[in-house]
Order: C-alpha cells, then structure tokens, then sequence
C-alpha cells in the first residue's frame, strides 16, 4: 500500500524560495528546487505542503549480513559481520551504475522492507554484527534515516558505516558523518568531464568531502574507483589521482581499484581486465600510497594487508577470507612494531565471504 503523502517524515536540509511557491534541497550539490508534489532528482525526497517529505524513511530494499571487507573496508574490523541495507534511489546518474536496480528504482512500495532505526539496531546485535552498512544506494539521499539509525546503532555499542559517493553539501555534511565511525568514499574518477558525461555530477565536491573527513572528523575512511576501460582507466589518470590523495588525505588512506563489468547503460564494454588492476595498483603504490588494493578479481597478493614500514604481510586474504594474521593485540606489526592505519581488534572476524539475508 502506498503511504499517504501526509504521512510521510519530515525531511531536514531544505529551505523555501520565491515566496514559498518551492522548496530548495541544502542536502546534495544539486540543490533541487522543488514544485509542490515534485520529487528531488534521487526520487526519494518529494515537496509535500511546502515542506520536505522523506518517501524512504524506514523503509529498505532488504538487509544482508556481508564481510565488511566487501563494502570495502579493508582496515576496520577486519573478517567481521556487518548488518547492509540501503534504501532506492540515488544522487548521482552513474550511466555503468553496478547496483542500478536498487538505485534507479521507482516502486519503493514494492522493493521495500520496513524498519526502525530503533529495530535496525536490535538486529544488529541479535545476529552478532560488530557494525550497520549504510549502502547499495548513496546514503546520502536518506541521511535522516542513517543519522536516527546511526545514532541507535550506537547507543547499543553497534558501530556504523557508510558507502557513499561523497557528494553532500558542507551544510549536511557535518550532521550525515557526525554518528558514524567509517566510510568508503566512492571516488567515481579523477576528471570532470567524467563526471558531468557518465554520473550527471561534479568532481570538486566529492574532493571537498575527502579533505574535510581528512581534516575535521575521526571517520576511519577508504577511497574506491571502478576502473573503466577507455574512460578513466588510463596511466596518466590514474598518476593524477593517486598523487592527489597522497597530498590530501595521507599516504596511508587505502585506496580499492575494482574491476568494472557491464551493466545498466554501458553494457557495449569489456570488463576491466586484471592487468589493468595490477599496472594501475603497483602505479599507486609508486606514487606514495601505502595500502592499495584490487577488487572483482581473485589477486590475493592485491588483496592482503602490508605493512607500511617493513613490508611484510599483516592480513592474508582471498576473497574475503582471511588466513595470515601479523599484527599484535594493540594493532602493530609483529615484526617491525609499527602501528597499522584503520580500526583493529586484538583478533580477527571469523565471518568469511558469507552472505545472509535476514528479516527485521
């Protein structure tokens, strides 16, 4: 049954314009204007009355347990279960979206399940999950939602994580990143006409969220760029932004590079070969990053953990198991006793490359 409009959720970040005839979204660098009834270019925020309703909240398209390392989060409690759900829609208009019938979907009455921040939280710890996974489509869209969920997670010692895009404006972003302890910041390419052509957005503001996790909060954060071929796959590129996030958000800011396979819109490609994931890999590391991994191939040497200063194997993976494990109870090397970046318990999580959908 579809929700009355009246009874939808009040939305945050949006103020009136033109004597109140519509509504600006402060969310997203979109900054929809918004007639009466109209819906936001992610489908999920809709003027209703003059003011902002939510259409998704608490409300998703299904909840898995997952590895954490497949968000991917390599350096935050790793093996560990985490409790994954998204909502629909989303912010960006990515044409290679790999998740697009999540993301572009319309009939949310149909996709969804419904759950409290409150029963999300409950969930979590019913089934032994160390964290909650905002994601399958931009979190952003439905900040208020993960902001209440985020803040119930942790009141029941359940961490959260966001896998997001990263475009958000510097009014919300502060309140969206506040409650959480990690993000992966998909980082779609490193030119603009990328991401006018093939996403419908802007470069700048997603590097304006990567400095300012960096400089003003204490989000544990990875970066991941699909690697597509003949669009942004290339050397140079690649140098380009390697470079960039050495200088701004430190050398030993993980970086994943997966490999693109077609789908949605671009399904006249090939998929990303696995050289083109190890050149660009071993280019990274040449350009100063300490832990550069690959991902949507089987590399295990690509996908371990290596220590900063000695060199040696801290966490042995395949897939998302792991085997190998070097560092100490506080975090450090076994061998040379430097502190490994990220967020690390005395032992790994045994939960492997199990995937367990679940009801709430």
């Amino acid at each position: 049954m579809t929700t009355p409009s009246a009874d939808l959720h009040p939305g945050r970040y949006w103020h009136p314009i033109e004597g109140g005839e519509r509504i600006e979204c402060d969310l997203c660098p979109r900054r929809c204007r918004l007639h009466e009834g109209q819906r936001a270019f992610c489908f999920v925020r809709q003027n209703v009355g003059g003011e902002m309703r939510l259409t998704t909240y608490g409300r998703s398209t299904g909840f898995c347990i997952d590895p954490i390392e497949k968000k991917p989060l390599n350096h935050f409690l790793p093996g560990t279960a985490v409790l994954s759900f998204g909502t629909a829609g989303c912010n960006l208009g990515c044409r290679f979206c790999q998740n697009w019938d999540i993301s572009k979907a319309r009939e949310i009455e149909r996709l969804s399940d419904e759950a409290s921040p409150e029963a999300i939280a409950e969930a979590a710890v019913r089934s032994g999950c160390r964290s909650v996974a905002f994601t399958y489509n931009d979190p952003v869209i439905f900040a208020e939602y993960a902001i209440d969920a985020a803040r119930a997670c942790h009141a029941r010692g359940v961490r959260t994580v966001a896998v997001t895009a990263g475009y958000i404006t510097p009014e919300a972003r502060g309140d969206f990143f506040e409650p959480l302890d990690a993000a992966n910041i998909d980082l779609k390419a490193f030119t603009e006409t990328f991401y006018q052509k093939l996403c419908f957005a802007h470069l700048d503001p997603v590097l304006d969220t990567l400095r300012w996790l960096r400089a003003e909060t204490d989000v544990w954060f990875e970066v991941t760029t699909l690697l597509i071929p003949g669009q942004n796959d290339s050397p140079e590129e690649v140098d380009r932004l390697a470079g960039w996030l050495v200088e701004n958000v430190g050398p030993e800011t993980p970086l994943h590079l997966t490999a693109f396979h077609p789908d949605f819109k671009m399904t006249d490609l090939p998929r990303t070969p696995s050289e083109t994931l190890v050149r660009a890999r071993q280019q990274a590391l040449d350009a100063g990053l300490k832990h550069v991994y690959t991902g949507n191939v089987h590399d295990a040497d690509g996908q371990s953990t290596w220590c900063a200063g000695c060199g040696e194997r801290l966490i042995w993976r395949d897939w998302y198991d792991l085997g190998e494990w070097n560092l100490d109870p506080a975090g450090a090397c076994k061998s040379c006793g430097r502190k490994a970046a990220g967020v690390f318990e005395a032992k790994p999580g045994d939960w492997g490359r199990k995937r367990q959908r679940i009801q709430i």
